[in-house]
């Protein structure tokens, strides 16, 4: 078995038995900032400029919910621990959380 790496950073590995290549592609990462980024743009294409209002409120509503569901997730279930995650009190995560249905 040989691994040889080319200009594209990929590793390929090639059995020689039975002549069968894969090839592993390491995953690129994007910024949170570059995912926003490229909704709104998305979503920008798809709609009218003239009957579009209220965007900003939109895309509050739109992420707070997976925001708070991903945060208690990678907290698992430590209300301190994601109120200090998302610089909120634990009042108001506690108060997000009940208006979503989380708690």
């Amino acid at each position: 078995m040989s691994t040889i790496m080319n200009s594209a950073e990929q590793t390929v590995v090639t059995n020689a038995t039975d002549a069968k290549a894969t090839v592993a592609t390491p995953t690129k990462t994007t910024s949170l900032r570059e995912s926003v980024t490229e909704t709104v743009k998305r979503y920008y294409e798809q709609v009218e400029a003239d009957s579009t209002t209220n965007v900003y409120e939109m895309v509050l509503a739109e992420i707070e919910e997976p925001l708070l569901e991903e945060t208690m997730k990678f907290t698992r279930g430590n209300q301190s621990r994601a109120a200090v995650v998302l610089g909120l009190s634990r009042g108001t995560l506690r108060k997000l959380l009940k208006k979503y249905d989380l708690d």
